[in-house]
């Protein structure tokens, strides 16, 4: 068990789901790139470790999800930020709609909870053939599900909290697939919700791409965590 802190800025003017690359490209300018919580990268090499900075679209507007140390290291980017940012080729005048800080109890618990997930990205070339071969959507279901539970630990260890009890998770609902074309690569992104007994905050992002705005997590509080299938 830990205390996550998070710090969630969301700013006033919005932005198309498109211009989230964009805008983080100019969040990352603007803090300087020896900073590397901002772009997760570190002599030119990427940084396999899960992203302490992250850049979502979440009702239209952009918002900078910052964990733990990446809470230490915000204030590069607002030391050095202009009025205004570029994305892309239009200008975006940059004001703060509101700021959370909270501090989050993290651990296993003996209850469920209830999450609705936007944009996951579970599959990539390895594992993508053995999914689409298995015929049941069951299978299909069980497959999902470690990988989730396998993304939950990996926040988990990026964060510095070591799970000493058992994950359990279902996947409730599929709700959407998306085919989307990211890096000129097309991947599937899967919209759900799923429950589990471990307490994950809001807006946090799972699986790949998390710092872009994929996986984005939602607890849907009063619903039944739906961890039997029948």
């Amino acid at each position: 068990m830990i205390k996550l802190r998070i710090l969630d800025i969301a700013f006033e003017n919005p932005i198309e789901a498109w211009e989230v690359p964009a805008f983080r490209g100019a969040v990352v300018e603007s803090a300087g790139r020896e900073n590397t919580l901002f772009h997760n990268h570190l002599n030119d090499k990427f940084r396999y470790a899960y992203p302490l900075i992250q850049y979502k679209r979440i009702r239209k507007k952009p918002h900078l999800v910052c964990i733990e140390e990446g809470v230490d290291e915000v204030h590069h980017f607002f030391e050095n930020k202009q009025e205004g940012l570029v994305l892309g080729d239009r200008p975006y005048e940059l004001k703060v709609d509101s700021i959370s800080l909270n501090k989050f109890t993290m651990q296993v618990w003996d209850k469920g909870f209830t999450y609705f997930m936007q944009d996951w990205l579970p599959l990539n070339q390895k594992n993508y053939t053995g999914y689409k071969q298995l015929a049941s959507e069951i299978d299909r279901m069980v497959f999902l599900e470690k990988i989730l539970t396998g993304n939950i630990l990996s926040f988990a260890k990026g964060v510095g909290w070591n799970v000493d009890k058992e994950i359990k998770l279902r996947i409730n609902e599929i709700v959407r697939t998306t085919t989307l074309s990211i890096k000129g690569i097309k991947r599937e992104a899967f919209t759900l919700r799923f429950g589990t007994n471990v307490f994950l905050p809001n807006h946090i992002g799972l699986g790949r791409n998390a710092s872009l705005g994929f996986g984005v997590v939602w607890e849907r509080k009063g619903k039944k965590n739906g961890n039997n299938r029948n």
